[in-house]
C-alpha cells in the first residue's frame, strides 16, 4: 500500500531553520503531485506548498512564501520542506501528502518554535 514517512521535526528557537523529508513507497512517485500541509495545536489543516510533478512548478502559503522552500528528488521518492526564519505561529504538526493541495498524508513531524 501507499506509504508516506514524515522526518525532520524538532524544536528550534525563532529564527532557526529545519529541514523536513517525507520518504513514500507503494506509488509512482515522479507521476504524483505531493504538498505539505501542517495542523497547529487546536486548529484545523492548513496547506503550506504543493509542486508539480513534472514541471516542479511550486506554489506557497501567503503565510509562509519567502521562509520555506518545497522540493523534491523523484529517484530518491523523497520529498523535501525548506523551513527558514521559523516564527512561533509555525508551531505545528507538518504531514507530506499526495496531491498539489493535500490529500493522503503520513502520520506527521512535529515542529515546536519556542524560545
Amino acid at each position: 500500500g501507499v506509504w508516506l514517512q514524515e522526518s525532520g521535526g524538532g524544536v528550534v528557537e525563532p529564527g532557526g531553520s529545519l529541514k523536513l523529508s517525507c520518504t513514500t513507497s507503494g506509488f509512482t512517485f515522479s507521476n504524483y503531485a505531493m504538498s505539505w500541509v501542517r495542523q497547529a495545536p487546536g486548529k484545523g489543516l492548513e496547506w503550506v506548498s504543493g509542486i508539480d510533478s513534472g514541471s516542479g512548478r511550486t506554489a506557497y502559503a501567503d503565510s509562509v512564501k519567502g521562509r520555506f522552500t518545497i522540493s523534491r528528488v523523484n529517484a530518491k521518492n523523497t520529498l523535501y520542506l525548506q523551513l527558514n526564519s521559523l516564527e512561533t505561529e509555525d508551531t505545528a504538526m507538518y504531514y507530506c501528502a499526495q496531491g498539489y493541495y493535500g490529500g493522503l498524508r503520513g502520520q506527521g513531524t512535529q515542529v515546536i518554535v519556542s524560545s
